[in-house]
C-alpha cells in the first residue's frame, strides 16, 4: 500500500516529524515558499481584472517541485502541514496549485511533538481560503503601494529610493524621534545628594526632594544643610502586589530578549525558529497570550513540584490585540517539565527565558514592601545649637530615599531577574537623629528623548498596530538594507536619506504614512482572514485613492536641493552660498552656482577639493580626482576630454572620509571591476565589482555578495569556493532591474 505524503516547510522539521511518525509517512520539505509574484508589476498583477496576481515558481524551486510532484503521484494521500498562520496557509495553497493536487488535506499543529503531530493528522481540514486570501491581499497591496510610491520618489527625489505601506510609517516613527532630539534644548538642573548615618552607623544615601534649577539655590541649600542637625521626619511603608505578566507573544518575546539577553529581534526569531523546529517551544509567531488547558495544568504541576503549592495560581490572560487568534497559544515550552533545552548557548538562554515567563504567568502574586524614609531639619536642635536661625531653616527642603523588600516572592521565584535591583534600607525610627556626613550638588543637563532600540521600535509598532508579529524583524531589516537607518550602538538612527524620504512622503502622501490609517488598513486586511471583508473591495478602497494622488503629484517639481546651507558655509572655490543636496551616502553641500562652479563640502563642512588631483595613476599618467555626485563621493581617473570621453570612476566606501582618500586607496577603488580569472568549467570570466547594492562577484549572471573589504582582495580560488556554495535566493535585495527594485 502506498505511503501518504506529508509536506512541511523546513528540512529540519521534516526530519523530526518523520521520526515521530515512525516511517508511516513520506515526509518532505518545500523549503519555504515555492511561488511568488514576478518582479515586474506589468506581469505580476492584473489590476483591471480585479487585482489578480500571476504567480511564478520561485527561482531554484523547480527541482523541489519536481521531486514533490513525483512523490505525490505515488502517494495514497497528500497532507499539507505548513506553519499555522496565514503565511503557512498560503504556502499550502501554492503547493496545491503548483502540484495540481485535487483534494489535499490540511493539517495544523502549534508545536512539534509526537502527540501534537498525530492529533493534527487525525483531524485534517480543508485549506482555509480566507486565511490564504488575507496573505494574498497583504502581498499584492504591499507590492502595488511599494511600486507606485517608489516610482514617484525616484522621479521627484532620487533614483533608487523606495517606500512601503508598512516600512514608511515605521521609518516615520524613527524620524519623528530624531526631530525631537534635534529640537531639544537642554536645561541645567542641580540635584543634591546627602549621605547620612543613623544611630547604629548605617549609611542612608538620600536625595533632595526639591527640583532645583538654579545654581545659587543649590549652593544655598548645601550651605544651610551643612549647618543643620537632621532627623527622620517620617517613614512611609506600603505593601504592593505585583501580578505576573502574560506569557510571551512575538512582540513581547523580542522586547524581553533584547533587554535581558541583548538579542536583536531578527536574532531572537532565528533562535526561536530553531527551538520550534526542535520541538521545544510552540509556534513563535503569535499575538495571543492564551494557554491551553493542558498547558495550564502542566504549569500548575511543575510549579507545585519545584516551588510548592502556595506558589501555584491559575490565571487566564486576554490578548489586547484586536485580531489575536485565541485558538492559537502564546509562546511556551512544549514540555514545561523540561528545565533546559536547546542545542547551543543562545537557544538555551532563550528557552530559559520562555520557560520562566510561562511558569511565572501561572503563579501567585508577589508582595513587595515599599519603604520611604524622609529626613528633615531638626528645628529645635539646630536653632538651640546656634548654628542656624529659624528663618534659614524654612528654606531647607526635605531629603528622601525609597527602598523595597520582598515579603513573598510569588512568581518572582520562577523569574527573579524581573524584580530589578532593590535598595535595602537600614532599620530606622521616626524622629531618630541623623548625622550628616556630606552634602553635595552637581550640575546636570536635561537630556533629549533617546532613540529607539530595535526592541523599542517593535514595542511602538505593536502599540500603534503597525505590522504583525511575523513582520517586525523584516521591517527593521528592510530599513537597514535600504540604508534609511543605521545602528548607533544599540539605537536606530535615521540617515539623511531616510529623513528626506519621510519629509517628502509627509508633504505629498501624508495619509499613507499616518499611523491610524496604517493600523486601520492592517485591521481591514485581517478582516479578510476572518471572512468579514472581501479581497477586491479591500484593496480597491486603499489603492484607488493612492493612484489618484500619484497622478496629481506627477507635475510637482523635482527636488534638486534640500534648502540653503547655513550662512557660515560658503563655496570653497568661488565664495558663493551653498545649498544642501542628497547623495547616496547622505547630504553634502554644493555651490549654488553649480554647474558653473563645482565647489562642494561634506555635510560636516569638510572641503572636497574636486579640482585638485590627489595624485597620478602610475600606469596611465592621468591625474586622479575626488568628486561628489548624486550617488555620493567617488574617485575619477582623469578629466573629461575628447581623448578621455568616459573617465573611469569608482565609489568611495561609505565609511571612508572622502576628504582624506589617499592615492593608494583611490587606485584600489579604481581597480574595480577586476577580472579574477576564468571559471575552469565554463571558461567564462569571474569579475569582482561594486554595484548599487554593494560589493559582489559575478560569473555567467550568477551574482554573489561580498563584504566591502573582501571585494578588493578576493582571489580566484576564493571566488570559486563561494560560487560552489548553494545560492541563497532572496537573502538580500540586490541586483534587481529598475522596475524590480521599485516593486519592493
Amino acid at each position: 500500500m502506498a505511503k501518504n505524503l506529508l509536506i512541511v516547510e523546513s528540512p529540519a522539521k521534516a526530519k523530526i516529524i518523520s521520526k515521530y511518525l515512525d516511517g508511516e509517512y513520506d515526509v518532505v520539505a518545500s523549503v519555504g515558499h515555492i511561488r511568488d509574484l514576478p518582479k515586474s508589476n506589468r506581469t505580476a498583477i492584473d489590476i483591471p481584472a480585479g487585482f489578480v496576481p500571476h504567480y511564478e515558481i520561485s527561482p531554484g524551486k523547480e527541482k523541489v517541485i519536481n521531486d514533490i510532484r513525483a512523490r505525490a503521484k505515488k502517494a495514497g494521500a497528500v497532507l499539507l502541514a505548513t506553519d499555522p498562520d496565514r503565511e503557512g496557509e498560503a504556502i499550502a495553497w501554492h503547493l496545491k496549485e503548483a502540484l495540481g493536487l485535487k483534494n489535499p488535506k490540511r493539517v495544523v499543529y502549534h508545536e512539534i511533538t509526537k502527540e501534537a503531530i498525530r492529533e493534527a493528522i487525525a483531524h485534517p481540514r480543508e485549506i482555509d481560503d480566507n486565511l490564504r486570501k488575507a496573505q494574498e491581499a497583504r502581498r499584492v497591496l504591499d507590492r502595488l503601494v511599494g511600486y507606485d510610491l517608489s516610482g514617484v520618489i525616484w522621479k521627484k527625489v532620487r533614483y533608487g529610493l523606495s517606500a512601503g505601506r508598512v516600512q514608511s510609517p515605521a521609518l516615520r516613527i524613527l524620524v519623528e524621534r530624531e526631530r525631537e532630539i534635534k529640537a531639544f534644548i537642554p536645561e541645567a538642573y542641580y540635584p543634591i545628594s546627602a549621605e547620612f548615618k543613623n544611630k547604629d552607623g548605617a549609611v542612608l544615601q538620600m536625595a533632595c526632594t526639591e527640583e532645583i534649577k538654579e545654581k545659587a539655590r543649590a549652593e544655598e541649600v548645601t550651605a544651610l544643610g551643612e549647618k543643620t542637625i537632621w532627623k527622620v521626619k517620617d517613614i512611609e511603608e506600603t505593601e504592593l502586589k505585583r501580578t505576573s505578566r502574560p506569557p510571551f507573544t512575538t512582540s513581547t518575546l523580542q522586547q524581553a530578549a533584547s533587554s535581558r539577553l541583548g538579542f536583536t529581534p531578527s536574532r531572537t526569531m532565528g533562535i526561536a525558529q530553531k527551538l520550534y523546529e526542535g520541538g521545544h517551544i510552540t509556534y513563535m509567531r503569535t499575538d495571543s497570550t492564551n494557554l491551553s488547558a493542558l498547558a495550564i495544568k502542566e504549569a500548575s504541576d511543575v510549579i507545585k513540584k519545584e516551588f510548592g503549592d502556595k506558589y501555584a495560581e491559575t490565571k487566564a490572560f486576554k490578548s489586547t490585540s484586536k485580531n489575536a487568534q485565541e485558538a492559537h497559544e502564546a509562546i511556551r515550552p512544549t514540555h514545561l517539565s523540561l528545565a533546559k533545552a536547546g542545542g547551543n548557548d543562545d537557544e538555551k538562554k532563550l528557552y530559559a527565558l520562555i520557560r520562566a515567563r510561562t511558569l511565572a504567568s501561572q503563579m501567585s502574586d508577589a508582595r513587595i514592601a515599599r519603604t520611604k524614609i524622609i529626613a528633615c531639619a531638626d528645628e529645635s536642635a539646630s536653632v538651640s545649637s546656634g548654628r542656624i536661625n529659624v528663618d534659614a531653616l524654612k528654606k531647607l527642603p526635605n531629603f528622601a530615599v525609597t527602598g523595597s523588600r520582598v515579603i513573598f516572592d510569588g512568581w518572582l521565584k520562577a523569574d527573579p531577574d524581573a524584580v530589578g535591583e532593590d535598595v535595602i534600607l537600614p532599620k530606622t525610627e521616626k524622629d531618630e537623629k541623623l548625622k550628616l556626613e556630606k552634602m553635595v550638588w552637581v550640575e546636570k543637563f536635561t537630556e533629549p528623548p533617546s532613540r529607539y532600540s530595535e526592541a523599542g521600535l517593535v514595542k511602538e509598532l505593536d502599540k500603534k498596530g503597525i505590522g504583525r508579529p511575523s513582520t517586525y524583524a523584516s521591517i527593521i531589516k528592510t530599513l537597514e538594507t535600504r540604508q534609511y537607518v543605521e545602528k548607533v550602538g544599540k539605537s536606530l538612527k535615521p540617515t539623511d536619506t531616510g529623513e528626506v524620504v519621510i519629509t517628502f512622503l509627509e508633504e505629498h502622501f501624508l495619509k499613507y504614512v499616518d499611523y491610524d490609517f496604517t493600523a486601520e488598513m492592517e485591521n481591514e486586511l485581517d478582516d479578510i482572514a476572518g471572512g468579514k471583508a472581501e479581497y477586491i473591495p479591500t484593496i480597491k478602497k486603499f489603492y484607488t485613492p493612492l493612484t489618484k494622488i500619484i497622478e496629481e503629484k506627477l507635475d510637482i517639481e523635482k527636488i534638486t536641493n534640500l534648502g540653503d546651507a547655513d550662512a557660515s558655509h560658503v563655496c570653497p572655490k568661488c565664495g558663493a552660498s551653498m545649498i544642501i543636496k542628497l547623495a547616496r551616502t547622505g547630504k553634502f553641500l554644493s555651490c549654488s552656482k553649480y554647474p558653473d562652479c563645482d565647489g562642494a563640502l561634506t555635510n560636516e563642512g569638510v572641503l572636497i577639493k574636486t579640482d585638485e588631483p590627489i595624485g597620478t595613476d602610475p600606469e596611465t599618467g592621468l591625474p586622479i580626482f575626488t568628486k561628489i555626485g548624486r550617488f555620493g563621493p567617488y574617485v575619477q581617473l582623469g578629466l573629461k576630454s575628447p581623448e578621455n570621453k568616459k573617465p573611469r570612476m569608482a565609489s568611495i566606501p561609505k565609511e571612508v572620509d572622502p576628504s582624506n582618500v589617499s592615492i593608494e586607496q583611490a587606485l584600489v577603488y579604481l581597480s574595480l571591476p577586476r577580472v579574477l580569472g576564468k571559471h575552469p568549467e565554463s571558461g567564462k570570466n569571474i569579475t569582482a565589482s561594486i554595484g548599487r547594492f554593494g560589493p559582489y562577484i559575478v560569473h555567467d549572471a550568477d551574482f554573489r555578495s561580498l563584504k566591502t573589504d573582501d571585494v578588493y582582495t578576493i582571489t580566484l580560488e576564493r571566488a570559486l569556493e563561494i560560487l560552489a556554495l548553494p545560492k541563497v535566493i532572496g537573502k538580500r535585495g540586490g541586483f534587481k532591474k529598475k522596475e524590480e527594485a521599485k516593486a519592493e
